[in-house]
């Protein structure tokens, strides 16, 4: 067996680094967790504020790059849905396509959920964790209010449901009201199928030109990923420090390994409804999968999840331009199953038991909360307060996760991601080419 000089693996390492985001994006996070280190309280070279200000200085790539993407997704989402949605062709064609895409992702949600319970009672992070100990050093007064509530009331379910239809679609694109924009998308579709080709066809276009115009710009800020991925991730290190992340790191393992679990789900649906090899379906999902990692945003991953859905994994776009920014609004996966262990170490911290009628309640509460959560980064924490409320947890104990959110925030934004993709190459599969119709 002859072993290549390490020198002839340079230009392959550099090929890498230069030509592949995937690449790009992890260098740039070990760069900044080795920064992070060297800035944190735990190596004591570099005082508090200084450290402040130069993560500040470090994270204007990400601000500029989540700034891009938030700039463009609401065209971005609006374009893509209505042509997913005029791809297939007739409005029998897109309500089959729609009810079986809404009932896949509430189906992986409730999967989520079970896993989460499973992993939470099984493991029971709680108990590892010392909660007198851990609110005294992270000096958190527990008759401190840091979050606001959020009251939850299945009586206020009806009024929510009528809320997503816009009563003016512009202030919904302007406060970037996703749900609602898709609701508004869908009204435009199906007025458009039910129209004669010849009277739509001048809209279709624009969209097609929008769609394209919003892509470009989402190429120009790809080029800031990976410095996106150093300063974030030199940033979160910075501030966390070794000492909070092994405190919980309980319940960090918990959230990773119902995570991990919903993954393997995710890898049997691949192969066993959408028929397709695990290995090299992986190797495609890789560059939108470190992407979420890195940016903690669904959305902003979308573009990414669009082109390799298409031009890799070779996904039909009346499937993809329907799936991926649907599921980006309401397929979150991982943050439902992450609010389920959050709830659960909370309620062991706190010596509170749940009963089986609470935990369907925190269950309900969770699958409607994941539904329509914005996809941006630190959104699930906010969420989280009212299904704490629900199971009557202290939602001061949000406090307490909130230093290592930003990193679970990263880890389960690859499952929401992984869940769109997934969902792109079942309904693939099942939508057959001769029912698409030819542009």
């Amino acid at each position: 067996m002859v072993i290549k000089s390490f020198k002839h693996q340079i230009p392959q390492i550099s090929y890498l680094v230069k030509k592949k985001l995937w690449a790009q994006v992890l260098v740039g996070l070990f760069l900044g967790l080795l920064l992070g280190l060297v800035l944190g309280p735990e190596a004591g070279i570099v005082d508090k504020d200084t450290s402040g200000i130069i993560t500040t200085w470090l994270s204007i790539p990400a601000h500029l790059f989540l700034k891009i993407i938030q700039m463009i997704i609401v065209p971005l989402i609006f374009a893509s849905i209505i042509r997913g949605l005029l791809s297939a062709g007739s409005v029998e064609q897109l309500r089959t396509m729609g009810i079986s895409v809404a009932a896949f992702f509430v189906i992986t949600t409730v999967i989520a959920l079970g896993i989460g319970v499973f992993v939470a009672t099984t493991i029971v992070p709680g108990n590892f964790v010392d909660s007198e100990a851990m609110l005294s050093s992270l000096e958190i007064d527990e008759t401190e209010q840091l979050v606001e509530n959020i009251e939850f009331n299945f009586l206020d379910i009806p009024q929510h449901i009528i809320g997503i239809i816009p009563s003016n679609p512009l202030t919904s694109f302007m406060s970037g009201e996703m749900l609602s924009i898709i609701i508004f998308a869908l009204f435009v579709a199906i007025a458009m199928i039910s129209l004669p080709k010849k009277k739509s066809e001048p809209i279709t276009d624009l969209l097609e030109s929008i769609q394209e115009i919003t892509m470009k710009v989402v190429s120009w800020a790809m080029r800031l990923a990976p410095l996106a991925a150093f300063g974030l991730m030199a940033d979160i290190v910075s501030k966390v420090g070794l000492d909070a992340l092994v405190g919980l790191g309980a319940y960090m393992g918990t959230v990773v390994i119902g995570l991990f679990i919903m993954m393997l789900a995710y890898i049997v649906i691949i192969k066993v409804f959408a028929r397709r090899p695990i290995i090299s379906t992986l190797k495609m999902m890789k560059d939108p999968l470190l992407l979420a990692f890195s940016t903690s945003s669904s959305a902003a991953v979308m573009p990414v999840s669009l082109k390799t859905a298409e031009e890799k994994m070779k996904v039909k776009p009346a499937v993809s331009q329907f799936v991926i920014p649907l599921g980006a609004t309401i397929n979150m996966n991982g943050t439902a199953l992450y609010q389920i262990v959050a709830v659960f170490f909370l309620a062991q911290l706190f010596s509170i038991e749940l009963g089986a009628t609470t935990i369907i309640l925190i269950a309900v509460t969770a699958l409607m909360a994941s539904i329509g959560a914005p996809s941006a980064p630190g959104a699930g924490i906010v969420i989280l307060s009212s299904i704490l409320l629900a199971a009557g947890v202290p939602v001061i104990g949000i406090v307490l996760l909130l230093g290592v959110d930003r990193i679970l925030d990263m880890t389960r934004t690859m499952v929401n991601v992984s869940g769109d993709l997934t969902a792109c190459l079942v309904f693939d599969k099942r939508i057959k080419a001769e029912h698409i119709p030819k542009s």
